[in-house]
């Protein structure tokens, strides 16, 4: 929200300067971004003027000889190839010595051997626009020999806002003075509302279909107006310094009216409408040609305003172009209404559009305004363009409009939560001024809100303000008193901290990414699961959420590749959700997921670069499982899975239950994601890995270990840990460690044959092993392997 200084100043002088008005703005929760001058710094010598005569230069078709009145008696030679200059206007004149924002010097020059003491400026010229068609023409009467930068006030300071979105209240002049009232204690002064006399009986019929959507609409006629008027420069130069392009005299009135009170207007060319205005939702599949040219094909869910059975306006979001007003207009339907803002939310963005008025119905539009911002609209319009209005003309069901809630505030829970006691009269006084209606009780006050204050709801609301307005800079610091004293945490919980040390420590970086995603990414990496779509997702690609956390995951990544960075290791822990099935809320699970891409160390000087492969993600992975001390329960299991590589994948079990998923990313999806090098991630639920066994100690065996290794040979398609499982269940209690440590296909090895090759560390609690009970322990693990999987020994 930017604001002008001193269009703020006619509504209520604080008699602050800009920045000690920024820092109070920011202690009530407005916070001040920046403060930005309203226009360049323009040299002494660019003055205003009056055209008195204009002649075409005899020497140049496109060139006209202006003779300029500057005060003093000076009248001035101009040679400008402007087409909009004419005897009478009131212009921006540059004198000879003035050099312009954009570095040009002026002189008194010769064009085309005609003399010219001057340039007619345009507000370009001026460093006020970008762009301009013709000079600046400034409005009648305007003093002549005055200082431009006196006359547009470009001494004065624009301060931009930034609103959180509970207070849309405040997107408008009016809003921000409230505040500032409220704070500083000076008395508003709001320009005029008071109602404009109809001089015309046209009006229009208002039909309203759409219950609480849209509980009030107000229509009125004015005939004759004139769209060659100008708008008034202190309206453009207003208009400018809030951000907003001007357009005509008409649209550029409902414009400022929205800057100025709060209230997004629209105006209809009435010779295009026929019969009632229609306030329904849309048809399914109805088309609207919109006022930007483009054609949007709308849902049964979106507010029009329709008349003669076609929508001709997306209710609070753009009009149609159907209904546009033009050059050739002459008489128009203004449109002042409430839209809730749950039917507006999520509509525009629906449709790739953005628009002011959709900005602030989004965010609560005062519903008792639009009667007021009409007649303030009515009266510019008629200063500006002339024309003769007709009635006004209000639509209302007052069943559906918004109740503003009684809310009880009371004194010990406003003691209790600010750590500070307040006089009475003095949390009266604040409420008061902020415009809340205030009853005094026993136990405190009863409070009603404003009808432009949505975000006060609950007594939480009403302290949030009393401390607002006391200033939250002087509550007291009040350490909490209290004994401390230890958490009992159980054994058989796994501390999440001990789980986020692990794989920082394994080269992992922490990331927290959107619970929203992208619903084609979700549906390429989770396809057989449903994804809850948002019904006002924030942007077009946060639609769903998700499922699993590889989305956000995978879209960080993609964003540090963009930016050169080779080696990624990043995981995240957070929420996944998906459609309820035994309630009406979501399923949501925690879990703990990864990826990796690059290399498996960083670069060194010494060490040759090695790629990260799928059995190094792996590895991490049993690590994590190594906290629960129950890794002997995991295992690995080879299964397809959409978002994995079909032969580098593996589902994660727990005593026979699935919990999670790694391995690398499918190559379709890293060809679609543009990545050029492998990516490997996984996923675990947390309750897996942050259940764990409470140890129990054992002594040590003062017996020595033996060991023997095995090599087998076995069909290519056997997996390695199935071999593992069987030996270790036929090893029996002597077994105390085993490991692979190769697995060889080549020469001496058959066709669709491997060679596995694993050492068994035996060892007894109580004597040493004799060659017997070793061979008969390697004995049972052949048998069971020859007889399971045909292995036989190499």
């Amino acid at each position: 929200m930017l604001i002008s200084k001193v269009w703020l100043n006619e509504w209520v002088n604080s008699h602050l300067d800009a920045e000690r008005l920024g820092e109070r703005l920011t202690s009530v929760g407005l916070e001040l971004a920046a403060i930005e001058a309203a226009g360049p710094v323009l040299s002494k010598k660019i003055i205003t003027g009056r055209i008195e005569r204009v002649e075409p230069h005899p020497r140049a078709d496109r060139l006209q000889v202006c003779r300029v009145y500057v005060g003093r008696k000076r009248l001035l030679q101009i040679v400008c190839g402007a087409r909009n200059v004419a005897p009478g206007l009131a212009v921006v004149v540059a004198l000879i010595g003035t050099k312009l924002p954009g570095g040009l010097l002026i002189n008194k020059t010769r064009i085309r051997e005609v003399v010219s003491s001057g340039m007619l400026c345009s507000a370009a010229e001026l460093g006020l626009e970008d762009k301009s068609s013709g000079i600046m023409v400034l409005d009648l009467g305007t003093p002549v020999g005055q200082y431009i930068g006196d006359v547009l006030r470009l001494d004065d300071q624009i301060l931009d806002v930034e609103l959180t979105p509970n207070r849309g209240d405040c997107l408008s002049m009016a809003g921000v003075a409230r505040e500032v009232s409220a704070f500083s204690g000076v008395k508003m002064i709001a320009p005029t509302t008071a109602p404009v006399p109809a001089k015309v009986q046209d009006k229009p019929g208002i039909l309203l279909q759409a219950g609480s959507s849209c509980p009030r609409y107000v229509g009125r006629i004015i005939k004759g107006i004139d769209m060659a008027a100008r708008t008034p420069v202190w309206m453009l130069e207003r208009l400018r310094r809030s951000g907003v392009r001007p357009v005509s005299a008409i649209v550029d009135v409902t414009n400022y009216v929205m800057l100025e009170l709060g209230q997004p207007m629209h105006a209809f060319d009435s010779n295009l409408l026929s019969g009632d205005i229609v306030v329904r939702l849309a048809e399914q599949d109805e088309v609207l040609e919109l006022l930007n040219g483009s054609q949007v094909v709308l849902d049964r869910d979106v507010l029009v305003i329709a008349n003669n059975n076609h929508a001709v306006a997306m209710a609070g979001i753009m009009g149609g172009q159907s209904t546009a007003i033009s050059d050739a207009t002459s008489n128009i339907m203004l449109e002042a209404a409430f839209f809730a803002p749950e039917v507006i939310a999520g509509k525009a963005r629906r449709y790739g559009l953005q628009t002011d008025s959709s900005f602030r119905f989004e965010r609560g539009v005062d519903f008792e305004l639009p009667v007021k911002a009409m007649q303030r609209a009515t009266r510019l319009i008629m200063e500006i363009t002339g024309g003769q209005p007709g009635p006004l003309v209000e639509a209302v069901n007052r069943n559906e409009l918004p109740v503003r809630p009684t809310v009880s505030l009371r004194r010990r829970k406003l003691q209790r939560v600010l750590g500070c006691e307040l006089p009475d009269d003095q949390v009266h006084r604040y409420l008061q001024r902020l415009g809340l209606r205030v009853r005094k009780t026993p136990s405190g006050w009863r409070v009603i809100a404003p009808s432009c204050r949505f975000d006060i709801t609950c007594e939480e609301d009403l302290i949030e303000e009393v401390a607002r307005s006391y200033g939250y800079e002087r509550i007291a610091v009040n350490p909490p008193k209290g004994g401390g004293y230890p958490k009992n945490i159980s054994e058989t919980v796994q501390y999440p901290g001990r789980i986020y040390d692990l794989m920082m420590d394994l080269g992992f970086q922490e990331v927290i990414t959107y619970s929203f995603v992208d619903a084609e990414m979700q549906h390429r990496l989770d396809p057989e699961q449903a994804a809850i779509e948002l019904a006002n997702p924030i942007a077009a690609n946060m639609r769903v959420m998700r499922t699993n956390l590889w989305p956000g995951l995978l879209s960080t990544m993609l964003n540090n590749l963009n930016r050169q960075h080779t080696r990624i290791r990043l995981f995240e822990t957070g929420r996944c959700f998906r459609p309820p099935q035994h309630s009406a809320l979501a399923d949501e699970s925690v879990r703990l997921a990864a990826v990796a891409c690059g290399t498996l160390l960083p670069k060194h000087w010494n060490q040759e670069a090695q790629p990260l492969d799928f059995f190094d993600i792996k590895g991490n992975v049993e690590s994590l499982l190594a906290l629960t001390g129950n890794s002997e329960l995991f295992e690995f299991v080879a299964v397809r899975h959409a978002a994995l590589h079909p032969g580098r994948s593996a589902q994660i079990r727990c005593s026979g239950q699935s919990v999670g998923y790694l391995g690398q990313l499918h190559p379709v999806l890293q060809q679609w994601l543009d990545i050029s090098e492998p990516v490997y991630l996984f996923e675990l639920d947390m309750v897996s890995i942050t259940t764990a066994t409470v140890p129990v100690y054992q002594s040590f065996s003062r017996f020595p270990e033996t060991r023997r290794d095995l090599a087998i040979v076995v069909s290519a398609d056997v997996l390695a840990s199935r071999v593992l499982n069987i030996a270790r269940a036929s090893a029996g209690p002597l077994l105390k460690k085993l490991e692979l440590f190769d697995d060889y296909r080549g020469k001496n090895i058959p066709k669709n044959k491997k060679s596995l090759a694993f050492g068994l560390t035996l060892q007894h609690s109580s004597r040493t092993l004799t060659d017997a009970e070793v061979e008969d322990v390697v004995q049972s693990v052949m048998t069971a392997l020859g007889q399971q999987l045909g292995a036989v020994l190499r």
